[in-house]
Order: structure tokens, then C-alpha cells, then sequence
């Protein structure tokens, strides 16, 4: 009987897991037993209590393994896991707004002068001036009416190029129905799918305003869609990894094992992928602002979730016309960047370095 138990197999740590040193990260790895066995991890000899072992090591690099040997009269067993050091680490947040097409829809049929012409762009311009907010916009190819952002002029790619240093494009799906486009669809469908909605933003918006994807539509991918996105660029993948009566959701489709750590932790390595999975902390469509500020006191209270405030909302509610308006959907926003300003995260690109940093 021999298992690490802590870390967890992908786990991503950070200063809030351990201790920053001047050499790396130190953390305590901890795990189960026999009786009576001598127990190494990475070759140095681990403190015992009873069936449990305990070790501090040291982590210099990004990639770390972490090797258990226990030795008794019966013979050697070993464990292994790999995790990842989020050496450099420090507060950061993001935030998304996913199903966007009808701000390109107005923008390409109303010809503005200026893509900040359109309320919703104008917006998001105002919250950046005012905290430095970085958003990405994640786009469906098609509105069920028909608009296809292939109609969408290249007249403001000047623009476009001009903000791109906090106002990014990236791929969502086709359209928005039917749910779920990709939990059963080959993968090739992903693919097509993803690659028309990239050729169309650097057509229209230039290369600089492109981001890879990193919330797909519904968040259901199959393992097989996953190495589809891995070959386009994708790094991180969000999702609410939430349990439902059916089992868990919004995972794309990760075993339960994982899926319940991430409802629990920032963010995961998939070492099979290469993608690193994290946990979206806040939907502001389905949260109101009273209730914000006392959920991500709760997030930033445990230093399982504190490092990272992944945050996200729809565009939809942003629209009279729609039938779930939301009339303060604005301030819903900014009552959620005011306090991760006011708590001292950065603004970040998931896609950019490692998670940002």
C-alpha cells in the first residue's frame, strides 16, 4: 500500500500552497503507507505517523515529478505524480463574456463610425479606462437569424488593432443552438467550426485581436475534441465543473475524480492534453451585485481558490430586445472588477505566459 495522497496528480501550486523561498516553492507532500516501510520521496527519507508519511520538497521548475519509494522485508512499491510550480505567481483575474454576436450584427449593419459607437463595446471601453479590465469576447460564426460574421466589414481593423492590447476575439462556436454543439459531434466538426471563426477575426479584426479559445460552447468536448483545440493553440479551458442530478456538468467531460478537485481548486493540469482546466468563479448574468462581493470574499478566504478570479458573463443580457434583459447587467460587471481591483488582482490574458503571468 503506497499512495501520495497531496498534492493531487496536476495539481498547479502556487505561494498560497506553500512557502516562496529564494530557491523555489516549498511543499509538503503527503500520503499513505504500510506499516513498518521505509518511505522516500524523491530520495529523501519522509517522516512517518502511524500508516501516513510526510516530506517538504523543493520546487525549482515549472514541471515537477514527485516519486514515493516505500521499502519493507516484502519488497519496494512506487508511486508517482506530476504537478505543476506556479512559481512566479501573484493575484490575477480574468474576464470573459461568452455567446457574442449581435454587438457584430448592430456594428455591421448601423456602419458606425467607430466600433465604440455601439453601446455594448462602449461599455466595456469605459470599465477598461476605469480599472484596466482586459476582456475577451468569445464569437458564434452565425446569429439564428442568419447574420454570419463573414458579413462583418474589415473597415475597422485599425481599430480593432489599436485596442487589441485589452479587447480580444476568440472562437466560441457556430451559433448557439442546439446546446451542447460539441459533446457528441467528431471532432472534425470542432475543428471546421473553429477554424472559420478564426480566419473570419483575423480577416476583419487582424492577428493581434485573435485569442485562442478558452470557454467553448456548453464547455462539453470529448477527449478527442480536446487534442483538436491543443493543435490550434489552446492552452486553458474553463468551465463550471458543477454537479448536477445527471452527475457533473460543464466539465468538459473530465472524470469525477477530477471534476469534484476543480470545483474546489483554481485550476488543473490535463497531462494527457497539455491543457490546463480551470474553474470559472463567477457568472455575473446569474449573479446580483449585492451577492457578488460576498461570493468572491468567500473565493479570496480559501487559498485553494484565491489566486485566480476566473470570471465571465454572456453578451444576450446586455440587450433590450433580448428576453432576459438585464437592466443592471453593467453594474454587475463593475461591482465584480471594483473589488478584484480594490483586492489588488491584475487584470490577465489566460492564453498569455502561464495562466496570465
Amino acid at each position: 500500500m503506497l499512495r501520495i495522497e497531496s498534492p493531487f496528480h496536476g495539481a498547479i501550486l502556487n505561494w498560497r500552497n506553500g512557502e516562496r523561498t529564494p530557491e523555489g516553492l516549498r511543499i509538503r507532500v503527503e500520503g499513505i503507507a504500510s506499516l513498518g516501510s521505509e518511505v522516500k520521496v524523491n530520495g529523501k527519507r519522509a517522516e512517518r505517523k502511524g500508516e501516513r508519511f510526510y516530506q517538504d520538497i523543493l520546487l525549482k521548475e515549472r514541471e515537477k515529478e514527485i516519486i514515493a519509494v516505500a521499502k519493507s522485508p516484502y519488497g519496494e512499491e512506487r508511486h508517482s505524480i506530476k504537478v505543476i510550480g506556479d512559481i512566479n505567481s501573484k493575484p490575477r483575474y480574468r474576464f470573459t463574456i461568452d455567446d457574442n454576436i449581435f454587438f457584430l450584427k448592430d456594428i455591421a449593419q448601423k456602419g458606425y463610425p467607430s466600433l465604440f459607437d455601439c453601446f455594448y463595446l462602449k461599455g466595456l471601453r469605459e470599465l477598461h479606462r476605469k480599472y484596466g479590465t482586459k476582456f475577451v469576447l468569445n464569437i458564434f460564426y452565425a446569429s439564428e437569424d442568419g447574420f454570419t460574421i463573414s458579413q462583418f466589414p474589415d473597415k475597422y481593423k485599425g481599430e480593432w488593432k489599436d485596442n487589441s492590447h485589452w479587447l480580444k476575439l476568440s472562437f466560441h462556436a457556430y451559433k448557439e443552438f442546439p446546446d451542447r454543439p460539441y459533446q457528441y459531434a467528431p471532432p472534425q466538426k470542432l475543428a471546421k467550426d473553429f477554424d472559420k471563426v478564426r480566419e473570419e477575426i483575423i480577416r476583419f479584426a487582424g492577428e493581434e485581436t485573435y485569442a485562442p479559445t478558452t470557454v467553448v460552447h456548453w464547455g462539453m468536448v470529448p477527449l478527442e475534441g480536446l487534442k483538436v483545440l491543443k493543435e490550434r493553440g489552446v492552452k486553458v479551458l474553463s468551465g463550471y465543473f458543477v454537479k448536477t442530478g445527471a452527475g457533473w456538468d460543464i466539465n468538459y467531460l473530465l472524470d469525477d475524480v477530477r471534476s469534484e478537485y476543480l470545483s474546489r481548486h483554481d485550476a488543473l493540469m490535463d497531462w494527457e492534453t497539455g491543457i490546463v482546466f480551470s474553474r470559472i468563479d463567477l457568472v455575473c448574468n446569474l449573479t446580483p451585485s449585492a451577492d457578488i462581493p460576498r461570493i468572491l470574499n468567500s473565493l479570496a478566504s480559501s487559498p485553494q481558490t484565491a489566486e485566480i478570479m476566473d470570471l465571465l458573463t454572456h453578451e444576450q443580457y446586455f440587450w433590450k430586445f433580448y428576453s432576459n434583459f438585464i437592466p443592471d447587467h453593467f453594474e454587475r460587471l463593475e461591482t465584480a472588477i471594483r473589488w478584484v481591483t480594490e483586492h489588488d488582482y491584475e487584470p490577465v490574458f489566460l492564453h498569455e505566459g502561464f495562466l496570465g503571468i
